[in-house]
């Protein structure tokens, strides 16, 4: 559920993950640094393409930063000229993405203007394989984590959570200083958990070897006996523990587990038939095919421990969709598509899933990096930058085999996905800078084109 990696979210990660470290998160002083295979890459790489301006986010404390909120607007009629040569841009990047590397790339963009552009590509082996459809059930990785916190603000809504309620409070004896940890700093990632998918226990899951079923309980435990990376509240460092736990206190405090959570208070309510959170491998509709490189073909970049994945060998590859993504949890299992996803955003900004407070909660944000508190700011469970083309709501997740950012404006008129049937290139760019810049490039234009303006740079990236 890592990926921060070719967008470079919120960690512009040094990549320099040791044989030790199962994930090249941050650095321990706030910075992210590698993906940690259930990322948060966020549309922030797009700031080096499209220009980072003023954004949210101020000084770390105890108390949230100043909220974003959204401002309506009228969104005018684009004539099918201009939708066309959308669609023949965004087409041409996707196909650059595929030409360097990746099995398949979907797009879709809404930019409240009429029918959306949807573009997907394949290589020619894996289109062999299964045609890619813009209704496609896609893993979300860390994008999970936006439901998750959706969720616990409805229960705050109806008063059975709080977010200064201290983790002790519901998982008694479980988490360190858990009276200090309270649930907004899980929420926001200023607890200083350290990353439960940076121990060595869990490369086993990753790589698909071990198809157990993990809990909340037991993933938040793998994290937790690690040294915290600093006292609550104090920083920002992205960590799936902190997820891990949020999933064990949805559970605690509803009495449901979270498949029955996102299925009755999002899935159905919303429509989205084709959204779950996955337990283990199993799918429930037409899904993409996530592959990674098989070891010999892996590049010479990618530490040796994460070079053989488990799936059936194809074309250089390992068709990696049978393999379970319970180790995500509530950091990343969700299961999902480009249209539903588009759906639960516009759902969720317009503020059909919480009420007006909640909501501005959820976009109260503290800022990715210490130094640029005008830089992107991560909220609860999701990020938000301003770019030159617009400001953005967003998070990313990537999970073996499957990559995917999801961008809407801050009214939900606007919305983008790009979804990527592959996902080591995002954990290790340098071992595939092909791949992770016209990946960003995609991500750029994606961007720019929900708001309806030029793609930057379309015509250089080749």
């Amino acid at each position: 559920m890592t990926t921060r990696s070719y967008f470079m979210s919120a960690r512009t990660r040094s990549r320099t993950r040791s044989a030790h470290r199962l994930v090249h998160r941050e650095s321990r002083t706030g910075h992210k640094g590698g993906g940690s295979r259930l990322h948060l890459v966020a549309a922030v790489s797009v700031l080096t393409v499209v220009g980072l301006g003023a954004g949210p986010g101020q000084a770390l404390a105890q108390s949230p930063t100043r909220a974003v909120t959204a401002s309506a607007h009228e969104v005018p009629a684009a004539d099918s000229g201009t939708r066309a040569q959308q669609r023949d841009q965004l087409a041409e990047l996707a196909r650059k993405v595929v030409a360097a590397g990746a099995p398949g790339v979907m797009v879709r963009v809404d930019d409240g203007r009429g029918t959306p552009v949807e573009v997907a590509e394949q290589a020619p082996w894996a289109r062999s394989e299964h045609r890619l459809r813009l209704g496609d059930e896609f893993r979300m990785g860390s994008n999970t984590k936006t439901m998750m916190a959706t969720l616990v603000l409805q229960l705050t809504a109806e008063g059975k959570l709080a977010l200064t309620d201290p983790v002790e409070k519901w998982l008694p004896g479980q988490v360190p200083d858990g009276r200090a940890i309270t649930l907004c700093m899980l929420l926001n990632h200023t607890s200083g958990l350290a990353d439960y998918t940076e121990d060595p226990a869990l490369v086993p899951s990753i790589l698909g070897k071990d198809q157990r079923r993990w809990t909340s309980e037991q993933l938040l435990a793998v994290g937790v006996r690690h040294d915290p990376l600093f006292a609550p509240g104090t920083k920002w460092s992205y960590s799936n523990t902190n997820y891990a736990a949020v999933g064990a206190v949805l559970e605690h405090a509803s009495g449901n587990s979270l498949a029955e959570l996102v299925r009755d208070r999002i899935a159905r309510p919303l429509g989205l038939k084709h959204t779950y959170y996955a337990e283990d491998s199993t799918w429930r509709g037409p899904h993409t095919r996530g592959y990674e490189p098989d070891a010999a073909h892996m590049p010479p970049g990618v530490p040796t421990e994460f070079r053989d994945y488990t799936g059936v060998p194809r074309a250089g590859h390992v068709d990696v969709s049978a393999n379970s993504p319970s180790w995500g949890g509530a950091a990343g299992a969700v299961v999902s598509t480009a249209r539903d996803w588009d759906r639960f955003y516009t759902a969720l900004m317009s503020g059909r899933l919480l009420p007006a407070a909640q909501l501005a909660q959820m976009r109260t944000t503290v800022p990715i990096f210490p130094d640029r508190p005008k830089g992107p700011g991560y909220g609860l469970g999701i990020e938000t930058l301003t770019t030159e083309c617009g400001t953005v709501w967003s998070h990313d997740g990537g999970i073996p085999g499957y990559l995917s950012t999801h961008l809407t404006d801050p009214t939900g008129k606007r919305t983008a996905s790009v979804l990527i049937s592959t996902e080591a290139f995002a954990e290790f760019p340098d071992a595939f800078p092909d791949l992770a810049k016209t990946s960003k490039a995609l991500q750029s234009a994606t961007l720019c084109t929900m708001f309806g303006k030029p793609a930057p740079g379309a015509a250089r990236t080749g």
